[in-house]
């Protein structure tokens, strides 16, 4: 297995491998903004959260992703979750993905060091390649996000995945990798610096 579980930490931040327990935590997160009305993001809500759970959990038991759910240092409380996803262990790619915050958490330097923490993890420990970041065409936030952390776009995927409304995705994939890494780590360290 390329993946084991592990806790991730930075100054404000903390990665937790994602439990059933945590199921009620995140529905809470989930209210802050009711994030799951969003048409074009998968973040849970109280109706499927057990679902999103127990499909992580499915995934990272075949050795495909692993989930966090994301933890502010200072209150102690769960802001979210993200995972490493689409694992391909035998040309070492993986992808960033299922990254959601509560609405209070957004533009804050909560998504630079959680990206900071996983793309470390991925490169440094894990020894990935490269590492993929995916979104649907109409998510702008999302797209100017991943372009803000370095990210190459690499193409749009589409009508890639049918949709419950019927209608079909566009996905944009973007990746850094390995050999970009040192300098979207510098990058990511000086954007952090700047909060403080």
């Amino acid at each position: 297995m390329w993946f084991k579980d592990v806790e991730l930490e930075s100054e404000n931040i903390k990665l937790v491998p994602l439990t059933m327990e945590h199921a009620d935590a995140l529905v809470n997160a989930t209210n802050d903004g009711e994030l799951w009305k969003l048409w074009f993001t998968s973040v849970p809500s109280a109706k499927t959260i057990n679902d999103y759970i127990s499909t992580a959990l499915e995934h990272k038991a075949k050795g495909l992703s692993l989930p966090f759910v994301v933890i502010d240092k200072a209150s102690g409380e769960v802001i979210g979750s993200t995972r490493f996803c689409n694992a391909d262990v035998v040309n070492q790619r993986v992808e960033i993905g299922y990254t959601w915050y509560r609405k209070s958490y957004q533009k804050t330097s909560c998504n630079t060091e959680c990206k900071l923490l996983l793309l470390t993890h991925a490169f440094e420990s894990l020894e990935a390649i490269a590492v993929e970041f995916r979104t649907n065409w109409h998510n702008h936030a999302s797209r100017a996000a991943i372009a803000r952390l370095g990210a190459k776009q690499d193409g749009v995927l589409r009508n890639h995945q049918k949709m419950p409304n019927g209608g079909c995705r566009d996905t944009v994939v973007f990746s850094i990798i390995n050999t970009e890494w040192p300098s979207v780590k510098e990058n990511l360290t000086f954007k952090l610096s700047m909060y403080n």
